[in-house]
């Protein structure tokens, strides 16, 4: 059965099936210098992922204001995490594919009746029946984590099967829109949860490896559960989340997993976390409609 996204078709700019494990380029590098990652970190990061750019001068002098170590800057140099031409025609055609799945979904028509809506001269049909099984819960069970205490550990996730409402955070370390973001979600959801033990935020994370996620969940202090890294990409095309438009994105959700909310170029975030406001005063229309 369909459940999620059904009304759109989201596409995504850093997919999260397709980045994970790619090669750094040198842009990636600079971008996480200049978001606080040390450069120790980045070296071990290079280790396992290794490098997929070359270093001429000016790429040089951008590491280097982003605030590259020598050490850094001598193993970029010196080919010392260099990608082999396997490595780099692999991430090639990975991004190859990426684009064409981005460029088929945008030629798909995404138009989809209005609830309610019939054709011509036909009674309006009535709208989907609110499923009473909590298909978030049944989707996600078992495959959460949270972080606690500086460490990444399985989050318990028996209280989720209780929930009713539901708010999807993709977002990234390396977006500087997500870094912004984050913070003032962190603040709404320690205002608001406690009152309302009913909702819960679950992340989605689209940095290119575990060690990303988990360094942005610990420092941002993420009071909520996030799918484990290994797990999005299965989770994501299970939910029909694949592929994002924008990051950050907020998507709200029942727990049957219809939408009742999402920010895109026509809604801001903000305006989402206004959305679940009303859905838990009980005042939003998409829930209302569901009540007559």
């Amino acid at each position: 059965m369909r459940l999620f996204l059904t009304s759109s078709a989201l596409l995504v700019g850093a997919a999260l099936a397709y980045s994970a494990g790619l090669p750094l380029t040198a842009k990636e590098v600079s971008l996480m210098l200049r978001s606080g990652y040390s450069s120790e970190t980045i070296l071990r990061e290079l280790a396992a992922r290794h490098f997929g750019d070359a270093v001429d001068p000016a790429v040089e002098k951008q590491l280097e204001k982003a605030g590259a170590s020598p050490a850094l800057l001598d193993a970029l140099r010196n080919g010392s995490f260099r990608a082999s031409p396997d490595e780099i025609a692999a991430a090639e055609e990975k991004l190859a594919a990426q684009e064409e799945s981005v460029e088929e979904a945008q030629q798909q028509p995404h138009a989809q009746p209005k609830p309610g809506a019939g054709a011509p001269g036909q009674r309006p049909n009535p709208l989907p029946p609110r499923s009473t099984v909590n298909e978030v819960y049944r989707l996600l069970r078992g495959d959460l984590v949270s972080a606690h205490q500086g460490a990444v550990t399985r989050f318990d996730d028996d209280g989720i099967e209780k929930k009713k409402y539901f708010l999807f955070f993709f977002s990234a370390n390396w977006s500087p829109a997500g870094r912004k973001l984050t913070p003032q979600l962190v603040e709404y959801y320690n205002r608001t949860q406690p009152q309302h033990p009913e909702f819960e935020v679950i992340f989605f994370s689209a940095d290119r490896s575990q060690f990303g996620m988990e360094t942005y969940l610990q420092q941002n202090n993420m009071p909520w559960p996030a799918v484990a890294y290994p797990k999005i990409g299965v989770k994501a095309a299970a939910m029909e989340m694949k592929s994002i438009t924008n990051i950050p994105c907020l998507i709200l959700v029942d727990a049957g997993g219809h939408i009742l909310s999402q920010n895109s170029t026509d809604k801001t975030p903000e305006q989402v976390l206004a959305d679940v406001d009303k859905v838990l005063a009980g005042t939003h229309p998409a829930q209302v409609a569901r009540t007559r």
